[in-house]
């Protein structure tokens, strides 16, 4: 089993006799995670260190352990405020976009970087359709180095995908937020018909920080 379907199954298993709504915390590669499970599903984020741009970006990844295919999409994910404002998450096209039209060359190694300190940290991580394979993918189709730049990022991006029983999938989710934090909220996943909420800021989160799996 890999390190982070490894990692997914042992939350799910701490998070069985927790209340409903309740998540469960780690560390893993220096990032610090949140995870929820419903119904077989799992979902798990980390926001990323450092903001890129007027990105705040979260690592996502979501493992299908139900009886059926499921399908996640970054649409899905929203950041709730604590005034009520609703923050969309950025669609791929767009971020991929944005980076080919304005993004350096550093900004995405920087991304890069950030993202592969928590993706690797997990010594054995390989997901079924995530950002390794993605990556590997994107870049054997072009040669432009700026080319190669957007497709870094486009590799990152987590992209719709119809998870089978037993596939997982991870990838980053952006937030176009100029004043450069979320702020106190709750990020909420739809993955189906399971909603996934998760606090974030707020000193009195459920959940209780544990060690690295």
């Amino acid at each position: 089993m890999t390190s982070l379907r490894r990692a997914i199954a042992f939350a799910a298993l701490l998070a069985a006799p927790l209340l409903h709504g309740q998540a469960i915390e780690f560390e893993s590669g220096g990032l610090h995670y949140q995870t929820l499970s419903r119904d077989g599903l799992t979902v798990m984020f980390a926001p990323l260190p450092q903001q890129i741009r007027n990105y705040v970006i979260l690592q996502v990844a979501v493992s299908n352990g139900s009886q059926s295919a499921r399908m996640v999409r970054p649409e899905d994910f929203r950041f709730v405020r604590q005034d009520g404002r609703v923050l969309r998450a950025v669609p791929p096209r767009q971020v991929v976009q944005g980076f080919l039209d304005r993004a350096s060359r550093n900004d995405v190694i920087r991304m890069v970087t950030l993202y592969e300190m928590g993706l690797y940290g997990m010594s054995r991580f390989r997901s079924t359709s995530g950002y390794e394979q993605r990556r590997q993918q994107a870049l054997a189709e072009v040669s432009n180095p700026r080319l190669k730049a957007a497709a870094s990022a486009s590799a990152i991006v987590l992209v719709p995908v119809r998870l089978q029983p037993g596939e997982s999938t991870d990838g980053a989710v952006f937030f176009d937020v100029p004043e450069k934090k979320l702020g106190d909220g709750r990020l909420v996943a739809t993955v189906g018909e399971q909603v996934f909420e998760f606090r974030i800021g707020a000193d009195d989160h459920p959940g209780a920080l544990i060690r690295r799996p």
